[in-house]
């Protein structure tokens, strides 16, 4: 062991960011060491130091306090202190006493600590190659984006968001029928942009009594931290005065409140009620502008409203807009118009010349209903076809159609042709239950109870009693209880505890999020005593309650999409049960005239009626005296009514309903594709195997909970102060879609959960695991060999709209070269690198090291050469894959613009821009070496 000598300088095994260490006094078995970078002192016992004495040899390059540089030529030792010989900047000789060295020097480079006997445990090396190897395999993975949504792997919803997340700037309107998705595809699109680097400031505008679903579904779906901003908010923000003056909107730029975040949710109403808001949040720049129940912007071409004008603004400034809005048969044109004309302007300039096109495309769509019901197309309809499709040349397949054999070939490839010069079909999702399928069946049971309501004591209430009953009827099976106040929620889950002595958990407003999911989570497991989980109105946004299959309505809403937002809580794809719906009523109260209404009036029970809202709004006057009325004859003439409008503006949108649209917006092979892909990445089962190391090299303890669920917490002997996305209380994870489906209280782990990702940056951001020593067995290999294992790393930065990624990824080259320096990396597997767990003398093979260093230093300058060769193998094979990617979608774009006017110029100019910009990227690729590891054979 080398002597400690007052002048020395050595560094810190464990406290690197100290810089150089000056030796200051060594006496009483002391050593004394002053780190002048930082101007701290440390005093250590002599005979278990954690230093390593600092030693640079011929051609290092060294800088002086003074932050002059020398490269080392040679050096001199006397009296235990070292002297460097070298040449400076301009080339002369000059000398420099250790003692003249910068204190500031860090050796981070993986070579430099190596040879100073700053390594890490192999544990850390393993670490972090593994890190680079997932990193790569998850960059270049085609569902990037789409794999970090606690959501079902729905094939439309997957398909809407693939398909428009990938453009460079999506502006699309989201057009689902009711119960179908549209704040999951919004959500996934965000998500995967999010992820991809894309996007990074979103406003998100929705109306006041969805800014608490649309919180909760983009934090416990997506781990999307959203702020609430309202006037309070604003006011907070930078201490503003009330008073001031709306006449100046441009004036306090600087105190912007909308610049304090990267991702807003605000209420349309905060708005309105507050336009010079408006103006600040139009100068603050968004990426991307989310407006859920856009068809509530009201537009005409002489007097758009104000409302609509705003957003109308955003979308001039965000090159992303997605507008979430009712299905447009249920629009009228001219409404439906003004949503299209908010994407695309320069395309949906008219309102005239829209009707015109939309009359000359009829024939089209009816071509296309023939087409996709397998009927024979007649005459006209063929000829239309021929005009339409005269560069496409047709005129073959339509001869096909008629030829049993070649038929449905000939079908398939005209229906893609229309779908290709589909007008809206770019812009515009549509899906309807009737295509999507595979809700399940619904039956409803109303109860007419005698009696009357009773507020102060709920015992006496029949509805009550009517409760207690059912529940033992159900005979162990759970329910979801609906009604419209907290308080009644509150009450009933009381009463019913301390009177009946039925568990339940209640779920309201009133909660904290981590309030709600304990409750979710209490109800859904199946081991608790709780048959019930009462839920005020609340209870009907966003969660998902599948399992369950019985649904007690204890009043009714008078909003026919309020109450399928109920039933939909259960009524989803994938609900193996029939859904039960119980409705107890009292007579001649306004919930019986409600109960006939939604049952005899328009069929809201047993199915989706996607006419319902509609002929709310038209009845509304009627409904709302009726109600007040309650007259039996009244009563009779709105069900009549309600059941003739419900009639025909449900054939008027059925005979509207733009197949090929639906078609268009989900096209099943490859969603198929996504779904399977998606399917596969998560049972590769590498993910816990991968977080249990990270959580075992830091010091986070893990526990098994259930069959893919875990416990983590943080340990005593956590290796950093705060491990990210992990609190003290630590954590209950899963990575079992399923199990996240159904437990909500449990957080979905995937690559893309934040844990993950800010995990893999801390593993790779820092130099731990840089440099490693380990001591090895191989059947291969004989005792007292020596090995360097290089990890370089291929690194090409570029804008992130660029998606290098795809391509040419921060990729891992792994080399290895023995001490012949013959290159043995394809004979010698890095898994079969395995440590035998010999304890070795550190202190001797730094010395070794350190004797070999020129030796050594040749053998790196070898595996440099070697990934140099395969770095330039990667960068080839990275451009031919992305210049064919690149230029078959603007081949397929610059086709289609010839027929399809939603194709926009600059976005074929942009893609050949991006293409150029790659291939400058690609090619300035660089190489870096990340780690090293001296390997010697047992």
């Amino acid at each position: 062991m080398e002597q400690f000598i007052p002048g020395q300088r050595w560094i810190s095994n464990t406290e690197s960011e100290l810089g150089l260490g000056l030796i200051l006094d060594v006496a009483h078995k002391r050593v004394t060491v002053l780190f002048l970078a930082c101007d701290e002192k440390r005093m250590y016992a002599q005979d278990n130091a954690p230093l390593t004495r600092v030693r640079f040899s011929a051609g290092d390059v060294i800088e002086s306090i003074d932050e002059y540089k020398v490269i080392v030529t040679g050096l001199t030792e006397q009296d235990g202190l070292i002297t460097y010989l070298g040449k400076d900047e301009d080339g002369q000789d000059v000398q420099l006493d250790e003692v003249e060295l910068n204190h500031h020097i860090q050796f981070n480079k993986p070579q430099d600590r190596l040879f100073i006997g700053q390594v890490d445990p192999t544990a850390w090396f393993l670490l972090r190659y593994e890190t680079w190897r997932r990193l790569q395999q998850h960059q270049q993975s085609p569902v990037k984006g789409l794999l970090g949504g606690r959501a079902s792997l729905i094939p439309h919803q997957l398909f809407i968001a693939h398909e428009s997340a990938n453009r460079s700037a999506p502006r699309i309107m989201l057009a689902d029928e009711v119960g179908l998705g549209k704040t999951i595809e919004a959500g996934l699109i965000l998500h995967h942009r999010l992820i991809n680097g894309l996007s990074s400031r979103v406003l998100i505008i929705v109306p006041e009594t969805l800014l608490h679903q649309w919180l909760v579904e983009m934090l416990r779906r997506f781990n999307l931290r959203f702020s609430i901003f309202d006037e309070a908010r604003c006011l907070d923000t930078y201490a503003e005065d009330d008073m001031l003056a709306e006449a100046e909107p441009d004036d306090d730029v600087a105190d912007n409140p909308f610049l304090t975040e990267q991702l807003i949710l605000c209420s349309q109403g905060f708005f309105s009620n507050y336009p010079r808001r408006q103006q600040q949040a139009i100068a603050a720049g968004w990426d991307m502008v989310i407006v859920d129940e856009a068809h509530h912007l009201e537009w005409s071409e002489q007097a758009p409203s104000p409302d609509y004008l705003f957003v109308e603004q955003l979308g001039r400034i965000s090159p992303s807009l997605i507008l979430l809005t009712a299905t447009p048969e249920q629009l009228g044109k001219e409404s439906h118009f003004a949503r299209l004309r908010l994407l695309d302007p320069d395309r949906f300039y008219s309102f005239a010349a829209f009707v015109e096109e939309e009359r000359l495309f009829e024939p089209v769509a009816n071509a296309a209903k023939l087409l996709l019901a397998e009927e024979a197309l007649n005459e006209a309809a063929q000829q239309h076809l021929t005009v339409l499709l005269k560069d496409d040349n047709v005129d073959g397949l339509l001869k096909n159609l008629n030829d049993p054999e070649q038929s449905a070939a000939a079908r398939d490839a005209l229906i893609k042709v229309l779908l290709d010069h589909h007008g809206t079909g770019r812009i515009l999702f549509r899906n309807s239950r009737q295509t999507v399928q595979g809700f399940p069946e619904r039956e409803r049971y109303g109860y007419a109870l005698t009696g009357s309501a009773n507020v102060d004591d709920l015992q006496q209430d029949p509805r009550y009693v009517w409760l207690v009953d059912k529940v033992k009827q159900l005979a162990g099976q759970k329910a979801l209880v609906i009604c419209k106040q907290a308080q009644t929620a509150i009450d009933l889950e009381q009463t019913l505890k301390n009177r009946a002595g039925i568990a339940s958990a209640v779920f309201h407003e009133g909660m904290s999020i981590i309030e709600r999911d304990r409750a979710a989570a209490y109800f859904a497991d199946p081991d608790s005593a709780a048959r019930l989980l009462i839920c005020s109105e609340i209870g009907s946004e966003g969660r998902n309650f599948q399992f369950v299959h019985h649904l007690i309505l204890l009043d009714l809403p008078t909003n026919p999409d309020l109450l399928q937002q109920r039933i939909g809580r259960l009524d989803r794809i994938g609900q193996k049960h029939i859904i039960q719906i119980h409705v107890p009523y009292l007579e001649h109260t306004e919930c019986a005239v409600l109960y006939r209404w939604y049952d005899e009036g328009l069929n809201a029970f047993a199915c989706n009626s996607s006419s319902a809202q509609r002929v709310a709004d038209l009845l509304h006057d009627e409904l709302a005296a009726v109600l007040d009325s309650k007259n039996p004859a009244d009563i009779d003439a709105l069900i009549a009514r309600t059941q003739t409008l419900s009639v025909e503006l449900e054939a008027q949108m059925h005979n509207g309903r733009d197949q090929l649209l639906e078609l268009n917006s989900c096209r099943k092979e490859l969603a198929d594709e996504l779904i399977e892909q998606l399917n596969s990445y998560e049972k590769e089962g590498v993910l816990w195997p991968y977080m249990e190391d990270v959580f075992e090299c830091y010091g986070v303890d893990t526990e098994f909970h259930s069959p893919d669920c875990f416990i983590v917490r943080p340990s005593d002997h956590l290796r950093v102060s705060h491990f990210p996305g992990l609190t003290e209380d630590g954590l209950t994870l899963t990575v079992n879609r399923q199990i996240a489906l159904a437990r909500e209280d449990m957080q979905f782990m995937t690559w893309e959960h934040p844990l993950v990702t800010a995990s893999m940056d801390m593993v790779l951001s820092s130099e731990t695991g840089n440099a490693a020593i380990s001591v090895i067995k191989h059947s291969d290999l004989k005792a007292g060999q020596f090995f360097l294992e290089c990890l370089f790393i291929v690194e090409c930065s570029a804008p992130a709209e660029l998606q290098i990624g795809r391509f040419l990824p921060h990729t891992p080259i792994r080399v290895l070269i023995d001490q012949n320096q013959k290159d043995v990396s394809a004979d010698i597997d890095h898994r079969d690198l395995v440590e035998v767990g010999i304890k070795f003398d550190k202190h001797k093979i730094i010395a070794f090291l350190n004797s070999q260093r020129p030796h050594l230093i040749n053998i790196l300058s070898v595996a440099e050469q070697k990934a140099k060769t395969d770095m330039q193998q990667l960068v080839d094979e990275a451009t031919q894959a992305m210049l064919e990617s690149l230029s078959n979608e603007i081949k397929r774009l610059v086709r289609l613009k010839k027929v399809n006017p939603t194709i926009r110029t600059e976005e074929i100019e942009q893609l050949k821009d991006m293409t150029m910009l790659a291939h400058e990227n690609i090619q300035a690729a660089q190489l870096r070496l990340d780690a090293v590891r001296f390997v010697i054979t047992s």
